[in-house]
């Protein structure tokens, strides 16, 4: 797909892990589809139950690349004809180091980009630490979708230097599955508004539905507009919103969008952090 003016994105607020799973998760991209989506985005590790509700990490919950929920995410994008955001916990074969990563599809379920989650919680119900490492490769814009994107998994956001590379580098959208508590959304709203005003990106989000073993997750998927406008806010199982990238260009011209980045600087000042705190 090359870029365009305007792509529809389809929220789809629910998991696929049970239930004759490939078949509804191919019913649900269906009708983001039939609703005009050219992008679908699924909740954080949407083909796994919520395995950090434990501390316990079971093998069965990892999958090597190219593994089961891999191709039945890469198989119901090229069935529904849509390009997804989707992810698995995946297990290097070299290293056995697990990575909660986040799998982009085109409509003809090729993989076209990865991002493994850097920021990861360790605590009552999410004891994520416990199940996999954080990722280590810095972040990169998908392009060909659409619209340019860069991807941040859930914590990620709340360390909002991700957000601002992306911006960077050329994403108009940053798109972040998510597995969040209802009681904490409060928390979560403002930072995406945030991001995405300080960036002068889109920002979507797709949250895990319902509460599993002690963590209360559940809540709405979201979509922010680069002015901070909410666009969307919903617990609906699909929805979908279109975005016009000729507002991010207008957005990057006013205050704040034409700041200067000032990489050079602040790469310096990270790196010296880098080097007390290892």
């Amino acid at each position: 797909m090359t870029d365009r003016e305007t792509v529809t994105i389809g929220l789809i607020t629910d998991v696929f892990y049970d239930d004759s799973p490939a078949q509804r998760l191919v019913d649900r991209l269906g009708q983001a589809r039939e609703m005009g989506a050219d992008l679908a985005v699924l909740p954080e590790i949407p083909c796994n139950s919520w395995s950090p509700a434990t501390k316990t990490a079971r093998d069965e919950d990892a999958e090597p690349p190219d593994g089961p929920r891999h191709t039945m995410q890469a198989d119901a994008a090229r069935v529904a004809g849509i390009a997804l955001v989707g992810g698995v916990i995946r297990r290097n074969p070299a290293t056995g180091r697990r990575h909660n990563t986040a799998l982009v599809f085109d409509r003809e379920g090729r993989l076209v980009g990865t991002h493994e989650k850097w920021h990861l919680p360790e605590e009552p119900g999410f004891w994520e630490t416990s199940h996999y490492a954080p990722g280590t490769n810095p972040p990169s814009v998908v392009r060909g979708l659409g619209i340019p994107l860069g991807v941040q998994i859930c914590s990620d956001i709340n360390r909002p230097e991700g957000t601002h590379m992306l911006a960077a580098m050329g994403a108009e959208l940053i798109v972040n599955p998510r597995a969040t508590e209802a009681a904490t959304w409060w928390k979560w709203k403002p930072v995406f508004q945030a991001n995405a005003v300080t960036s002068c990106v889109y920002l979507v989000s797709a949250n895990r539905p319902a509460r599993e073993g002690i963590a209360g997750l559940g809540g709405p998927s979201i979509a922010v507009e680069p002015h901070g406008r909410i666009m969307l806010e919903t617990t609906d199982p699909v929805t979908v919103v279109t975005l016009d990238r000729a507002v991010v260009r207008a957005r990057r011209t006013e205050y704040p969008g034409y700041l200067p980045v000032r990489a050079d600087l602040y790469a310096r000042g990270w790196s010296d952090i880098a080097a007390t705190t290892g």
